[in-house]
């Protein structure tokens, strides 16, 4: 179990203003007062905008990617699905849930596939609970070790992530050559157990990501690094800055070097993302504040995974909570290396890319039990060090493009608001474009709100001539 007993872990390997009906219609019977409250109601949720702690820790249920299609699993490989890289899917796992996704591969690109499942409110999990990905050829061989996630010791239910692959390489790999493949995504022991009475039959929600990765132009080595700096660095200080996490996956929020901090309710799971480039090595801390009442201790309250850019866990790692403040972080981690891929430990391992790296940090339901329902206050620490390095020669581009790039696709304001690209999500950027969302305060809204009426208003008792 990677970080020691007692968390999730992997065993084995209307957009702006943009008006479209006729132009009058907004302002006719007042409705330039409810232009106006509608303006000073988008500037309290502008994404510039720090949360308050009670929006910070108010869960929410897992943010599914917007675009994501809906497939159900088939029970066989006859009727399997047929899954395009670069694409999301929805889908259902019910407790004997064994089922069966299709790939079509090629000889010379890498594929991974990875099932996030969600549990449904009201569901109750066991330790062993968990979520296990396979790749299977034709003749029912794996294609590389499965990989299951587990809840672990806290047994509460929260989005958890397992992945597998079909990579293409000299000696060791199996299913090399171009054909059908299978996801095989199943649900593991105490689910289907009737010894297990803590765990729930209901239905868990599948969230399935396939991303492709294309080879190299030429072959390097197939060693994994020996040697590298395996010492924590000092820990960074600093007042923290407001950053409001994610979701899920697709709404994680970006995280640059820095101190952070944000709120955290019992039963929540919070996402974020650090761009780490080739050759950089990432440290992440996570604190969790202390409590103003309550008595007792939870074992395993708080838990921060880590997750690559195909979102295969690296690591993660876990603290017991009395009240006062606890912190977790990850032990050192190799800088971003391709050939890490050839080494045996998820952590080493799972560090074969440049890109977004996921930290989700989960706070357990049972805390609420023994002090209260929160919000409680998390600091996250988080540094990137080392220079970037040129990355490998690939001999095409991944699918989808740019995920293994450092770019996040926000921007980190000096106060610690982001400044969408415009995905989906609960914080994107259609929330009222036409305003810099990064500075204006509320009182230029209104100005400008007032501006747009009057001129409106001009326009609609001037002749057309004009």
């Amino acid at each position: 179990m990677t970080g020691g007993a007692g968390w999730a872990t992997v065993r084995g390997y209307d957009e702006g203003w943009r008006v479209m009906g006729r132009r009058t219609a907004w302002w006719h019977g007042g409705r330039p007062l409810a232009v106006v409250a509608t303006v000073l109601c988008a500037t309290a949720v502008l994404p510039g905008r720090p949360a308050s702690a009670a929006e910070a820790g108010a869960p929410k249920p897992y943010a599914f990617a917007v675009n994501a299609t809906k497939v159900q699993g088939a029970m066989g490989t006859t009727d399997a699905v047929r899954l395009e890289p670069g694409r999301t899917y929805r889908s259902s796992l019910g407790k004997d849930g064994k089922l069966y996704y299709r790939l079509e591969l090629d000889a010379s690109s890498n594929a991974y596939v990875a099932a996030t499942a969600v549990p449904r409110a009201g569901t109750t999990v066991a330790y062993s609970d968990g979520v296990k990905v396979s790749v299977q050829d034709g003749n029912g061989g794996a294609c590389s070790s499965a990989t299951t996630a587990h809840f672990g010791a806290s047994q509460s239910p929260h989005p958890i992530a397992a992945s597998a692959s079909r990579e293409i390489g000299p000696g060791k790999y199996a299913c090399q050559a171009a054909g059908t493949y299978y996801v095989v995504v199943e649900r593991t022991a105490a689910s289907v157990s009737s010894a297990s009475p803590s765990s729930s039959p209901d239905d868990w929600d599948l969230e399935l990501s396939y991303v492709s990765e294309p080879r190299l132009k030429k072959a390097g080595s197939t060693s994994a690094p020996e040697t590298w700096d395996s010492a924590s660095p000092e820990a960074l200080q600093g007042d923290a800055r407001p950053r409001r996490g994610g979701a899920g996956f697709t709404t994680a929020r970006a995280l640059e070097q820095g101190v952070w901090k944000d709120g955290i309710s019992p039963g929540q799971t919070l996402f974020y993302k650090v761009p780490v480039d080739w050759g950089q090595q990432l440290y992440a801390t996570a604190e969790l504040g202390s409590s103003t009442g309550g008595d007792g201790f939870v074992g395993t309250a708080l838990v921060m995974s880590l997750y690559n850019p195909a979102r295969g866990l690296v690591t993660d790692v876990g603290a017991g909570y009395d009240g006062s403040q606890r912190s977790a972080a990850l032990d050192p981690l190799p800088p971003v290396e391709y050939d890490n891929r050839y080494a045996f430990s998820n952590r080493t391992s799972g560090m074969r890319f440049a890109g977004s790296y996921y930290l989700v940090v989960h706070l357990a339901a049972q805390v609420a039990d023994k002090f209260a329902d929160g919000p409680f206050g998390l600091t996250l620490r988080v540094r990137v060090d080392g220079g970037a390095q040129k990355g490998p020669a690939y001999a095409g581009r991944a699918v989808p493009r740019g995920l293994f790039d450092t770019a996040t696709g926000d921007d980190v304001s000096a106060t610690g608001g982001l400044v969408p690209a415009g995905s989906g999500g609960s914080d994107d950027g259609t929330t009222m474009k036409l305003v810099a969302v990064g500075g204006i305060g509320t009182g230029s809204v209104l100005v400008l709100a007032l501006g747009v009426w009057t001129v409106a208003a001009r326009r609609r008792t001037t002749p057309r001539g004009w």
